[in-house]
């Protein structure tokens, strides 16, 4: 992978069950639009409360995707 070019783009993913179910949906939605998905990194963690309870977490991570 020497001299290996990447684009790195920033995508928030949701859910209400879990935090790694928000990293799922992020990357499969990323992966929709650009199959050559490399890595992620975790930026952010944050969520919602509703009634004293968790109602949505939101975890915002920068993808990776090789270029040529």
């Amino acid at each position: 992978m020497a001299n290996a070019v990447f684009t790195k783009v920033e995508i928030v993913g949701t859910s209400p069950t879990s935090i790694s179910d928000a990293i799922t949906n992020a990357i499969g939605a990323a992966a929709a639009s650009s199959p050559n998905l490399g890595w992620f990194e975790v930026q952010e963690i944050r969520g919602n409360i509703q009634d004293g309870k968790v109602s949505q977490y939101q975890v915002v991570i920068k993808v990776g995707s090789r270029v040529g």
